[in-house]
Parts: structure tokens; sequence; C-alpha cells
């Protein structure tokens, strides 16, 4: 316990934000390993069953969204859950202010990209749209409340927050990069639903360098506030990106005879 209180400041008294620690991290889990299994959330190149490299929309159980549409509904309510914390939770503690601001950028960025950047043409489930839409929303409030009970506390003996604006500015740029060059392919076919090899930047070592980056970006929430529900977060969205991650290159594996073999998921050279 010694050793934890080092890098976290204690557990908050609050039954909520300590089960939901344990939940969140053992159900982004779980949906990682569904990843790997073959069970995907419907969405991007998994919205569909087609087996073809230009796959056709499927009907979903619950209806489905335009894929705009859909990626606008995962991220606007975290991102106004995140701004409106600078007036319902206001504080003036810098690693607060570090938290709600690194939150707010994030989800703006994407919004951002949504709106001007990916280019789409298929569609997203209902139902997996809302599972991420609440996860996104959730884990944003529930970071911010559980940095609440922190305020006034004996800060943890290893202070991370600039360790974490470092990597939340490398993950964010380096999410941002990647997404172009994804944009730049869709642009070359001419906004159509072709999909092709990436090519450039990490895409030369990994096929999901964009996850990567992502992935950088929740442990810097994690290291800007130091909490546990951060730490818990950040974990499962490592496990469910590792699975995702996974399925897309036994995607691009089964759809393309050249897909190069040295080309990993995640890890450049390792994973």
């Amino acid at each position: 316990m010694d050793m934890a209180t080092s890098f976290v400041y204690p557990p908050p008294p609050s039954m909520l934000l300590n089960t939901m620690s344990v939940v969140g991290l053992a159900a982004l889990a779980q949906i990682g390993w569904s990843e790997v299994r073959g069970n995907h959330l419907k969405y991007s190149k998994f919205a569909s069953s087609s087996s073809s490299a230009s796959p056709q929309p499927q009907k979903h159980r619950f209806g489905s969204f335009s894929s705009r549409i859909g990626m606008l509904l995962l991220y606007t309510p975290a991102f106004l859950a995140a701004a409106a914390s600078f007036f319902v939770l206001p504080s003036d503690d810098l690693r607060f202010l570090l938290l709600k601001s690194a939150l707010s950028l994030h989800f703006l960025k994407r919004i951002f990209e949504v709106m001007f950047i990916h280019k789409y043409s298929g569609e997203m489930a209902v139902d997996s749209a809302f599972l991420i839409t609440s996860s996104y929303f959730s884990s944003t409030v529930l970071m911010l409340y559980s940095q609440s009970f922190a305020l006034g506390l004996t800060e943890p003996h290893f202070d991370l927050k600039l360790l974490g604006v470092v990597m939340f500015v490398v993950g964010i740029v380096g999410n941002l990069y990647h997404h172009v060059l994804l944009a730049k392919l869709r642009n070359e076919e001419g906004g159509k639903k072709v999909y092709k090899i990436p090519k450039g930047g990490l895409f030369n070592t990994v096929i999901c360098p964009h996850y990567l980056f992502e992935i950088i970006v929740f442990w810097s929430f994690f290291m800007v506030s130091q909490t546990i529900y951060s730490f818990s977060f950040a974990m499962g969205t490592t496990f469910y990106l590792i699975g995702r991650s996974y399925a897309t290159r036994r995607w691009y594996l089964s759809k393309f005879d050249d897909f190069p073999k040295h080309v990993k998921a995640l890890i450049p050279f390792v994973f």
C-alpha cells in the first residue's frame, strides 16, 4: 500500500468510485477480449459482416446512424461534461485544472476530426454507439469526480503531472497526425469506401498507431490526476485497444494478400 500511494492518491471515500474502478476495468478488458474472439463493436470496418474489401452495410438489431452522426454522439457528451466542469467544479488547483483542460481538449479534438478530417460513408450500430458514448461520458465524469476528492490531500510522493502533460501533447499530436494519414487514403479514392493498406508515419511498423497514441493520451490523464479511477480507466482502455488492434491486423491479413507480415498490431516490433 505504501508503494501504491507513492504514485496515487488514497482510495476516495466513495463506494461509487471504488466500485466503478473495478467494474469499468473488468468491462473494458472483457470487451477487448471479445474483439480478439471476433465479437466486435459495430463501427468503422467492423460495422459490416461482409467479407469483401468494400463491405456493404448490414442491418443492425437496434438500427444504425450514419458514421458521422454516430461519431459525434460518441464524443460530444464527454466534451460537454469536461467543459462544464470548469463551472460545476470550480477550483484553482493546478492538477484539477490540467485534468479538466486535457479532457476538454481531447474530446474537442475528436469532434473537430469528425467534422473536418475523417471521411465517412458507412454506418454505426446504435447499440455500439450507446455503449461507447456511455463509457466516454461516465469515465469523464468519474475522473473529474474522483479528482475532487483529492483536493487538499497530500500529493503522491512521485509527482507525475508534468510528465503527464508531455505525454498528452505527444499522444494528441500523434493521434491527429495518423488520423490525417488515414483520411488522405480516402481522398485518394474520391471519398469512396475502399480500404487500402495505410502507409506513412508509424503505419510502416504497426497497423494501429492511432490507437497507440490514444493509449498514451489516456495514460496521460492518469499521470495528471494520479487517482485510482483514472488508473483503472487507462488500464481498461489499454486492454480494449489491444484487442481492437489485434482484430484490425487480422482483418487486414484476411483482406490483403500483400499485407506486410512485419507490420504489427499496436507496438512497433513487439505486438
